[in-house]
């Protein structure tokens, strides 16, 4: 009981990080499900969870939602995040974490770049992008920060850019927790664990929106490339230790 009410205190503060930014839930979640359910538990739990908080947060931004692009990325993505589901059971994911961290990093630069030639990614682009992103995602707990200076290269931020990449992740996390129950590595009671879990992230996304209401455009940006570093210095502690 205890270690459900840590979690839980976690997710809700989880839930409010990654309702202001988009990301983050599963960063700040696994070590905990890790230590209270185990490492082989905590994967599929933490699947389960990070649906509930990515509908929570499309249920918030419903209105805001660029659908094209949603239908862009979900495309390719949804399908290629299978294909990497599957091979998460042969390849060590290690390697992919730690290649995911100097990416991260390397793409602060890069939307800065980006940013000052006023260049802006069209819609196929995205579709391309998602597929590789899709198939990462399939392999890793959590790829959040890579949708970031895509998203934030086709024009969106805010409340467009939260419920955007929310409603285009359901679909990819959907899809990995199907392969995850046809391989028989998503028991009934990780579904139930994970559910309770994602009620707190839920909860955390609507406390979040009032923060996100009030935040400058450019600042928000900022914080974006204060999380890649962020997320980008912590995947390659994980990997490297």
């Amino acid at each position: 009981m205890t270690a459900y009410i840590i979690v839980l205190s976690i997710g809700l503060a989880a839930g409010v990080l990654s309702g202001i930014v988009g990301f983050g839930s599963s960063i700040m979640l696994m070590p905990a499900l890790i230590i209270a359910f185990g490492p082989r538990e905590a994967v599929p739990i933490m699947a389960v969870a990070a649906i509930i908080g990515n509908l929570s947060r499309v249920m918030v931004w419903w209105r805001e939602i660029d659908w094209r692009v949603v239908g862009a990325y979900v495309v390719t993505a949804a399908p290629f995040s299978a294909l990497g589901a599957r091979t998460l059971l042969i390849l060590p994911p290690r390697i992919v974490e730690a290649s995911l961290a100097v990416f991260f990093i390397a793409m602060i630069p890069l939307r800065h770049w980006l940013a000052a030639r006023q260049f802006k990614l069209k819609l196929w682009h995205l579709s391309v992008i998602a597929a590789f992103i899709g198939f990462i995602t399939g392999i890793v707990v959590s790829t959040g920060p890579i949708n970031v200076p895509f998203f934030l290269a086709y024009g969106l931020v805010k409340g467009a850019f939260i419920g955007t990449e929310a409603m285009s992740s359901v679909a990819v996390f959907i899809t990995k927790a199907l392969v995850f129950r046809s391989f028989g590595f998503l028991p009934l009671s990780a579904i139930g664990q994970g559910l309770i879990i994602g009620g707190s992230l839920m909860a955390g996304a609507y406390i979040a929106k009032g923060f996100l209401l009030k935040l400058d455009p450019a600042k928000f940006r900022r914080l974006m490339d204060g999380l890649l570093l962020f997320s980008g210095l912590t995947m390659l502690w994980t990997a490297l230790t």
